[in-house]
């Protein structure tokens, strides 16, 4: 680790030494790539990643459970969008599984602005949902679970230099809620990275091409954060599994709606009993700083 450091710090001076040079910005796009390589090494150094400072995309998965955690991903998906209109964040929806109630198979975002993938990278991870079932006539009390992921969005799909042969794609129809809108033509794309088994897909936008073309952005940035996952993980001295089943028992953060309000993040302890304001306004903030802070 330390060695890495050196070297980004002996890159950094390198950079920042030709920057005082008369003829620096005899070459524009040189010098504007000169800074922007300056901005990311200072990023590094300070322990972070390059894509901190770009735009994410965000998918919220179901787990097990039917209408009950699909209505809970719903929810966080109403929570994450409050959160991005308070900060002003940009939001495009890149691919939708939506029910027949309103709630969500799985859903992805594309979120853009100042440090978005720095800022809710840390929001990847199992959600867990306590409360009275409305979908069930006892009115049991019942636990649904949602996994969130975050990835950095890539700009430009070379920088990871995956060979054509690992990718598989897969066509389908574009379909709305309960499989609406069959007769569309197929542009939905789902693409596959053959050694990992990670998937990615796209059916928003309006041509096949640029939808195969997001959905191997989307792609691009799942693998660029699994092997972010194991980097850390070997610099902290931990093993990490390479599979990439989702880990469903290791839950981040708790909302609470029943026997009583509580919204709480086992990684920090940070916890307040206004659930109203977490999941309908998007207030999570103090929820985020704490645990950049850690």
């Amino acid at each position: 680790m330390t060695d890495i450091k050196e070297q980004y710090q002996t890159e950094l001076s390198e950079l920042e030494a030709g920057m005082l040079l008369p003829d620096f910005w005899n070459d524009k796009d040189k010098a504007q790539a000169s800074i922007k390589r300056i901005a990311e090494l200072k990023t590094l150094i300070a322990g972070g990643s390059k894509y901190d400072a770009g735009d994410a995309i965000m998918t919220i998965f179901s787990g097990a459970g039917g209408d009950d955690s699909e209505d809970f991903s719903a929810m966080l998906l109403h929570m994450y969008l409050k959160y991005c209109e308070r900060k002003g964040y940009g939001v495009s929806f890149v691919h939708q599984n939506e029910n027949d109630h309103g709630g969500y198979r799985n859903v992805t975002l594309e979120i853009s602005g100042k440090n978005v993938y720095g800022t809710l990278k840390n929001e990847s991870g199992v959600h867990r949902l306590v409360r009275i079932s409305p979908f069930n006539a006892n009115a049991k009390r019942h636990t649904s679970f949602s996994m969130v992921e975050v990835i950095p969005k890539f700009e430009k799909i070379e920088e990871l230099n995956i060979p054509e042969s690992d990718i598989k794609v897969e066509l389908s129809r574009s379909s709305g809620p309960g499989g609406q809108n069959v007769n569309k033509r197929e542009t939905a794309v789902r693409v596959v990275h053959i050694p990992t088994n990670i998937s990615a897909a796209s059916d928003n936008e309006r041509s096949q091409a640029q939808n195969k073309e997001k959905a191997m952005q989307i792609l691009y940035g799942k693998i660029y954060a699994q092997l972010e996952k194991e980097r850390t993980a070997k610099e902290k001295g931990m093993y990490i599994s390479k599979t990439t089943q989702i880990e469903w028992g290791n839950q981040i953060r708790s909302y609470v709606l029943h026997p009583y309000k509580m919204v709480k993040d086992h990684r920090t302890g940070v916890e307040t009993g206004n659930v109203d304001k977490v999941l309908e306004e998007g207030d999570i903030d103090e929820f985020i700083e704490a645990e950049k802070a850690l």
